[in-house]
Protein backbone atom coordinates (compact mmCIF):
# COMPACT_ATOMS: atom_id res chain seq x y z
CA UNK A 1 0.00 0.00 0.00
CA UNK A 2 2.91 2.27 0.68
CA UNK A 3 4.55 1.67 -2.59
CA UNK A 4 1.59 2.43 -4.46
CA UNK A 5 0.83 5.64 -2.45
CA UNK A 6 4.18 6.69 -3.50
CA UNK A 7 4.44 5.53 -6.97
CA UNK A 8 1.22 8.16 -7.38
CA UNK A 9 2.79 11.03 -5.71
CA UNK A 10 6.01 10.43 -7.77
CA UNK A 11 3.66 10.62 -11.34
CA UNK A 12 1.57 13.63 -10.10
CA UNK A 13 4.94 15.79 -9.44
CA UNK A 14 6.14 14.43 -12.74
CA UNK A 15 2.91 15.62 -14.25
CA UNK A 16 3.32 18.48 -12.55
CA UNK A 17 7.00 19.15 -13.98
CA UNK A 18 5.50 18.81 -17.43
CA UNK A 19 2.86 21.41 -16.95
CA UNK A 20 5.09 24.16 -15.67
CA UNK A 21 8.02 23.11 -18.18
CA UNK A 22 5.59 24.08 -20.79
CA UNK A 23 4.01 27.00 -19.27
CA UNK A 24 7.56 28.71 -18.97
CA UNK A 25 8.33 27.94 -22.34
CA UNK A 26 4.78 29.91 -23.90
CA UNK A 27 5.57 33.03 -21.19
CA UNK A 28 8.09 35.65 -22.86
CA UNK A 29 11.09 36.47 -20.53
CA UNK A 30 11.98 40.37 -19.92
CA UNK A 31 15.39 39.78 -21.72
CA UNK A 32 13.23 38.96 -24.96
CA UNK A 33 12.15 43.03 -26.09
CA UNK A 34 8.60 43.48 -27.16
CA UNK A 35 9.37 44.80 -30.56
CA UNK A 36 6.10 46.63 -31.08
CA UNK A 37 7.07 48.94 -27.67
CA UNK A 38 10.36 49.82 -29.17
CA UNK A 39 10.70 53.63 -29.37
CA UNK A 40 11.75 54.60 -33.33
CA UNK A 41 14.51 57.55 -32.56
CA UNK A 42 13.89 61.03 -34.02
CA UNK A 43 16.86 62.32 -35.43
CA UNK A 44 16.96 66.50 -36.51
CA UNK A 45 17.89 67.48 -39.78
CA UNK A 46 19.67 70.48 -38.40
CA UNK A 47 23.49 71.04 -36.59
CA UNK A 48 24.24 74.01 -34.47
CA UNK A 49 27.41 75.40 -35.98
CA UNK A 50 27.31 78.79 -34.83
CA UNK A 51 25.18 81.35 -32.25
CA UNK A 52 25.51 84.35 -30.00
CA UNK A 53 23.03 83.82 -27.25
CA UNK A 54 23.71 87.63 -25.86
CA UNK A 55 24.94 86.19 -22.29
CA UNK A 56 27.90 88.73 -22.50
CA UNK A 57 27.97 91.96 -20.36
CA UNK A 58 28.72 93.67 -24.21
CA UNK A 59 28.44 92.36 -27.73
CA UNK A 60 31.14 89.57 -28.64
CA UNK A 61 33.26 91.60 -31.57
CA UNK A 62 34.42 88.38 -32.54
CA UNK A 63 30.85 87.97 -33.57
CA UNK A 64 29.49 91.52 -35.05
CA UNK A 65 31.05 94.53 -36.14
CA UNK A 66 29.32 97.55 -36.31
CA UNK A 67 27.98 99.47 -39.66
CA UNK A 68 28.78 103.17 -38.51
CA UNK A 69 27.62 106.03 -40.33
CA UNK A 70 24.65 107.79 -41.86
CA UNK A 71 24.16 108.96 -45.51
CA UNK A 72 20.21 107.07 -46.06
CA UNK A 73 22.12 103.83 -46.60
CA UNK A 74 20.74 104.03 -50.66
CA UNK A 75 16.97 104.04 -49.15
CA UNK A 76 16.86 107.83 -48.51
CA UNK A 77 16.98 106.67 -44.41
CA UNK A 78 17.30 109.51 -41.88
CA UNK A 79 19.26 107.67 -38.37
CA UNK A 80 23.13 107.65 -37.50
CA UNK A 81 24.59 104.16 -36.75
CA UNK A 82 26.84 104.65 -33.83
CA UNK A 83 28.78 101.99 -31.71
CA UNK A 84 27.50 103.70 -28.60
CA UNK A 85 25.38 101.86 -25.90
CA UNK A 86 22.32 104.14 -26.29
CA UNK A 87 21.66 102.29 -29.42
CA UNK A 88 23.35 99.10 -28.91
CA UNK A 89 23.43 96.90 -25.60
CA UNK A 90 22.93 93.84 -23.65
CA UNK A 91 20.52 93.77 -21.04
CA UNK A 92 20.08 90.45 -19.23
CA UNK A 93 21.13 87.76 -21.87
CA UNK A 94 19.26 90.52 -24.51
CA UNK A 95 20.73 92.71 -27.43
CA UNK A 96 18.84 95.84 -27.29
CA UNK A 97 19.33 97.93 -30.27
CA UNK A 98 17.64 101.13 -29.86
CA UNK A 99 16.38 104.39 -31.80
CA UNK A 100 16.54 107.83 -31.04
CA UNK A 101 15.35 111.16 -31.76
CA UNK A 102 18.31 112.93 -30.69
CA UNK A 103 20.07 115.21 -32.50
CA UNK A 104 23.70 113.67 -33.03
CA UNK A 105 26.28 114.96 -36.09
CA UNK A 106 23.72 116.86 -37.72
CA UNK A 107 21.12 113.75 -37.97
CA UNK A 108 17.69 113.82 -36.11
CA UNK A 109 17.94 109.99 -35.17
CA UNK A 110 20.45 107.14 -33.93
CA UNK A 111 20.47 103.65 -33.62
CA UNK A 112 22.54 100.77 -34.67
CA UNK A 113 23.59 97.95 -37.43
CA UNK A 114 25.53 95.07 -36.60
CA UNK A 115 27.17 92.77 -39.31
CA UNK A 116 28.69 88.81 -39.40
CA UNK A 117 30.65 90.21 -42.35
CA UNK A 118 34.19 89.71 -42.42
CA UNK A 119 33.76 86.94 -39.71
CA UNK A 120 30.97 84.71 -40.03
CA UNK A 121 29.52 83.24 -43.28
CA UNK A 122 27.37 80.39 -44.22
CA UNK A 123 26.31 78.72 -47.37
CA UNK A 124 22.55 77.59 -46.88
CA UNK A 125 21.00 76.01 -43.72
CA UNK A 126 18.38 77.18 -40.94
CA UNK A 127 19.00 80.76 -40.15
CA UNK A 128 16.96 81.98 -36.74
CA UNK A 129 16.49 84.80 -34.54
CA UNK A 130 13.97 85.06 -31.80
CA UNK A 131 13.30 88.48 -31.21
CA UNK A 132 10.88 91.20 -29.68
CA UNK A 133 10.04 93.56 -32.61
CA UNK A 134 9.75 97.50 -31.77
CA UNK A 135 6.11 98.84 -31.25
CA UNK A 136 6.16 100.19 -34.36
CA UNK A 137 4.48 103.18 -35.97
CA UNK A 138 5.16 104.87 -39.26
CA UNK A 139 8.84 104.98 -40.48
CA UNK A 140 10.05 102.35 -37.67
CA UNK A 141 11.79 99.76 -40.12
CA UNK A 142 13.57 96.35 -37.98
CA UNK A 143 15.35 93.57 -39.95
CA UNK A 144 17.01 90.72 -40.05
CA UNK A 145 18.37 89.79 -43.03
CA UNK A 146 21.87 88.10 -45.28
CA UNK A 147 23.61 89.87 -47.74
CA UNK A 148 26.34 87.41 -50.41
CA UNK A 149 29.58 87.88 -49.29
CA UNK A 150 31.05 89.46 -52.53
CA UNK A 151 28.87 92.83 -52.25
CA UNK A 152 31.96 94.73 -52.47
CA UNK A 153 32.79 92.96 -56.38
CA UNK A 154 29.40 91.67 -57.52
CA UNK A 155 27.53 94.96 -56.12
CA UNK A 156 24.31 94.82 -55.34
CA UNK A 157 21.54 93.36 -55.90
CA UNK A 158 24.02 90.69 -58.08
CA UNK A 159 25.50 89.56 -54.63
CA UNK A 160 21.88 88.40 -53.81
CA UNK A 161 19.67 89.97 -50.47
CA UNK A 162 17.57 87.52 -48.02
CA UNK A 163 15.32 89.49 -45.61
CA UNK A 164 14.25 86.43 -42.90
CA UNK A 165 12.14 89.37 -41.46
CA UNK A 166 11.17 93.07 -42.33
CA UNK A 167 8.43 94.84 -40.30
CA UNK A 168 7.67 98.71 -41.65
CA UNK A 169 5.30 99.66 -38.87
CA UNK A 170 2.89 97.36 -38.80
CA UNK A 171 2.56 95.85 -35.48
CA UNK A 172 1.36 92.88 -36.65
CA UNK A 173 2.80 91.99 -40.11
CA UNK A 174 5.87 91.31 -41.32
CA UNK A 175 8.11 90.15 -44.35
CA UNK A 176 10.25 87.29 -45.92
CA UNK A 177 11.61 88.51 -49.05
CA UNK A 178 14.34 87.92 -51.86
CA UNK A 179 16.59 90.52 -54.23
CA UNK A 180 18.51 89.61 -57.21
CA UNK A 181 19.22 90.64 -60.23
CA UNK A 182 15.81 91.82 -62.22
CA UNK A 183 14.28 91.73 -59.21
CA UNK A 184 15.09 93.94 -56.27
CA UNK A 185 13.79 96.76 -54.79
CA UNK A 186 10.11 97.39 -55.68
CA UNK A 187 10.72 94.42 -57.64
CA UNK A 188 11.96 92.13 -54.78
CA UNK A 189 9.64 88.92 -54.18
CA UNK A 190 8.51 89.29 -50.90
CA UNK A 191 5.43 87.84 -48.67
CA UNK A 192 3.92 89.01 -45.73
CA UNK A 193 2.99 87.03 -42.46
CA UNK A 194 -0.13 88.71 -40.60
CA UNK A 195 -0.29 87.63 -36.64
CA UNK A 196 -3.40 87.84 -34.32
CA UNK A 197 -1.56 89.69 -31.90
CA UNK A 198 1.03 92.51 -31.86
CA UNK A 199 4.59 91.04 -32.36
CA UNK A 200 6.01 94.16 -29.99
CA UNK A 201 3.71 92.01 -27.30
CA UNK A 202 6.02 89.59 -26.78
CA UNK A 203 9.79 87.14 -28.70
CA UNK A 204 8.88 84.83 -31.51
CA UNK A 205 11.37 82.99 -33.34
CA UNK A 206 11.66 84.54 -37.55
CA UNK A 207 13.50 81.87 -39.56
CA UNK A 208 14.45 80.96 -42.67
CA UNK A 209 15.61 77.43 -44.32
CA UNK A 210 18.20 77.99 -47.27
CA UNK A 211 18.41 75.30 -49.48
CA UNK A 212 20.36 74.95 -52.92
CA UNK A 213 17.37 75.28 -54.75
CA UNK A 214 14.64 76.51 -52.47
CA UNK A 215 14.51 79.15 -49.83
CA UNK A 216 11.49 78.94 -46.85
CA UNK A 217 10.65 81.43 -44.36
CA UNK A 218 8.94 80.82 -40.90
CA UNK A 219 7.67 82.46 -37.59
CA UNK A 220 7.55 80.20 -34.85
CA UNK A 221 8.15 77.30 -36.93
CA UNK A 222 4.92 77.96 -39.21
CA UNK A 223 5.82 78.18 -42.73
CA UNK A 224 4.17 80.97 -44.44
CA UNK A 225 6.58 81.48 -47.78
CA UNK A 226 8.41 79.16 -50.29
CA UNK A 227 10.74 80.40 -53.18
CA UNK A 228 12.06 77.86 -55.62
CA UNK A 229 14.77 78.71 -57.77
CA UNK A 230 12.43 78.42 -61.22
CA UNK A 231 10.34 80.82 -59.68
CA UNK A 232 12.38 83.77 -59.60
CA UNK A 233 12.35 86.27 -63.01
CA UNK A 234 16.41 86.51 -62.80
CA UNK A 235 19.46 84.59 -61.69
CA UNK A 236 19.60 82.67 -59.07
CA UNK A 237 22.39 84.08 -56.85
CA UNK A 238 21.52 82.10 -53.38
CA UNK A 239 24.25 79.37 -54.21
CA UNK A 240 27.32 81.28 -52.11
CA UNK A 241 28.20 82.54 -48.93
CA UNK A 242 26.27 84.79 -47.08
CA UNK A 243 26.40 87.12 -44.19
CA UNK A 244 24.11 88.41 -41.27
CA UNK A 245 22.74 91.51 -40.16
CA UNK A 246 20.38 93.25 -37.52
CA UNK A 247 19.54 96.87 -37.73
CA UNK A 248 16.45 99.12 -37.07
CA UNK A 249 16.54 102.02 -39.70
CA UNK A 250 14.01 104.75 -39.57
CA UNK A 251 12.14 106.59 -42.34
CA UNK A 252 13.25 105.91 -45.98
CA UNK A 253 11.25 105.52 -49.31
CA UNK A 254 9.60 102.11 -48.42
CA UNK A 255 8.53 103.12 -44.95
CA UNK A 256 7.95 106.61 -45.03
CA UNK A 257 8.91 108.67 -42.75
CA UNK A 258 7.84 109.71 -38.92
CA UNK A 259 5.55 111.58 -37.86
CA UNK A 260 3.78 113.26 -34.81
CA UNK A 261 2.64 109.59 -34.15
CA UNK A 262 5.72 107.65 -34.15
CA UNK A 263 6.91 107.06 -30.27
CA UNK A 264 10.76 107.39 -29.40
CA UNK A 265 12.26 105.22 -28.43
CA UNK A 266 12.00 101.94 -30.44
CA UNK A 267 13.86 98.90 -29.46
CA UNK A 268 14.36 95.86 -31.19
CA UNK A 269 15.23 93.44 -28.62
CA UNK A 270 17.04 90.09 -29.59
CA UNK A 271 17.39 87.06 -27.04
CA UNK A 272 19.40 84.92 -30.12
CA UNK A 273 20.87 84.30 -33.04
CA UNK A 274 21.13 80.66 -34.73
CA UNK A 275 22.71 79.19 -37.74
CA UNK A 276 21.71 75.58 -38.51
CA UNK A 277 23.14 73.39 -41.14
CA UNK A 278 21.63 69.72 -42.13
CA UNK A 279 23.39 67.24 -40.80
Amino acid sequence: MYQRVSVIIVRRLLQLGVILLILTGCTPTSATPNPTSTPVPTVSPWRLVWSDEFDGETLNPSNWLFDKGAGGWGNNELQFYTNRPENARIEAGVLVIEARKEEYLAWEYTSARIKTHYLHTWTYGRIEARMQLPVGGKGVWPAFWMLGENIATARWPNCGEIDIMENIGNPTMVYGSVHGPGYSGGNAITKPFVSSQPLSDDFHIYAVEWEPDAIRWYVDDQLYHTLRRDQVPGEWVFNHPFFLILNLAIGGNRPGYPDETTVFPQQLRVDYVRVYQQT
